[in-house]
């Protein structure tokens, strides 16, 4: 990742830690339904108890609560679930995020442990990008680095994303780094040829993307909804994209005659056009994938990238990217080049759009 400072740079040694990361997992029955997001910052965890950090706490997020506490979006099930993944680790959840609770949290943390503080979203300040919101935080727990690894939430102008850069320097995450140094590839020096595919309901929200890959890209393929409710006169006219455009053509459907899945043809097409990429960007399903009647046509897609290891694949957009994990549920053997913790943060970088959290972290010169 170029021009940003790393957790490789910063004195680790005997300093309180405190780490953004991205803990918007699903629960169900008040436990972690999928760890995929967990897993994704054990790395950064890893190798800040490594170079010696006396504490390591961590900040995140849960859905939506609107700064209001929300029993069903304590991160407490998550703290459980880190426990597990970090054996022989001190971990330790506190319900709050500064004051006296978490003070004494912070104070009875042995060295070498790990502490995960309540949902910030929960304030009001977290959203409002609020300085003095984080400063308690910072005061509170002691810490003297700050890491953001929270690729999903860098596209907020958040107090853990954008504020803290008044209080603390920030360095990027393992994790961070990773999700951006894939992605500066692909804009920078993709191999080629390229494909980008598009699925998904909100065609407003591919649009941004069409336009930043229409010169980039070598072959752009539509299914999902977008495809099946027909793009935009200004996307179909461009003469940029005419030779290089292909949308779904035909089409699954339900008893209603409701196009529900691409059919055979537009799915035989997508498949041969990554067999002859070497780069694929894939973002949103191809079709109502929750309904394992009309998921064909994207697991027939993610099976060709898994079982492709010629093609930089990378997996972009939270149900794109939870269909891909489930899926490697029954068949591990599966691989791929990236599968992305950000939806909107990476979305928004491929289509060439500032990110706070990104533009926050210290620059290297």
């Amino acid at each position: 990742m170029e021009n940003k400072l790393s957790v490789k740079d910063a004195k680790i040694r005997n300093q309180i830690v405190l780490v953004r990361t991205d803990y918007n997992v699903p629960i169900e029955n008040g436990e972690v339904a999928s760890d995929f997001r967990i897993r994704a910052s054990l790395p950064t965890i890893e190798f800040l108890l490594k170079k010696g950090a006396k504490k390591v706490i961590l900040i995140s997020h849960l859905g939506r609560p609107e700064g209001k506490k929300t029993k069903d979006l304590s991160l407490k099930p998550v703290a459980l679930k880190l426990a597990e993944l970090l054996p022989g680790v001190p971990v330790e959840f506190v319900d709050d995020v500064s004051g006296p609770d978490v003070e004494d949290a912070v104070s009875g943390l042995k060295k070498g442990g790990v502490l995960l503080l309540e949902n910030l979203r929960f304030y009001p300040g977290e959203e409002k990008n609020s300085e003095d919101f984080i400063r308690e935080i910072i005061d509170t727990t002691g810490a003297t680095v700050y890491v953001q690894d929270g690729f999903a939430v860098i596209h907020r102008a958040h107090a853990s994303t954008s504020a803290v850069s008044k209080q603390l320097p920030i360095y990027a995450g393992l994790l961070l780094e990773k999700e951006i140094s894939n992605l500066e590839k692909v804009l920078k020096s993709p191999k080629k040829p390229l494909m980008l595919m598009l699925g998904g309901a909100k065609v407003e929200d591919k649009t941004p993307l069409i336009k930043a890959f229409k010169n980039l890209a070598d072959h752009i393929c539509i299914g999902g909804k977008i495809a099946a409710d027909g793009l935009p006169k200004e996307i179909l006219d461009d003469p940029a994209l005419k030779e290089k455009l292909y949308v779904a053509k035909d089409f699954d459907t339900d008893s209603e005659g409701n196009k529900l899945d691409c059919g055979p043809l537009s799915t035989h097409k997508f498949i041969e056009t990554a067999k002859n990429s070497k780069t694929v960007i894939w973002n949103g399903l191809l079709g109502k994938a929750e309904d394992p009647a009309f998921a064909t046509s994207s697991e027939a897609f993610l099976k060709t990238l898994g079982e492709s290891p010629q093609i930089t694949s990378i997996i972009l957009g939270g149900d794109t990217t939870g269909f891909a994990e489930e899926t490697l549920k029954s068949s591990p053997e599966l691989s791929f080049s990236l599968l992305s913790t950000g939806g909107g943060a990476a979305l928004e970088y491929l289509a060439g759009k500032s990110l706070p959290g990104l533009e926050a972290i210290e620059n290297t010169i």
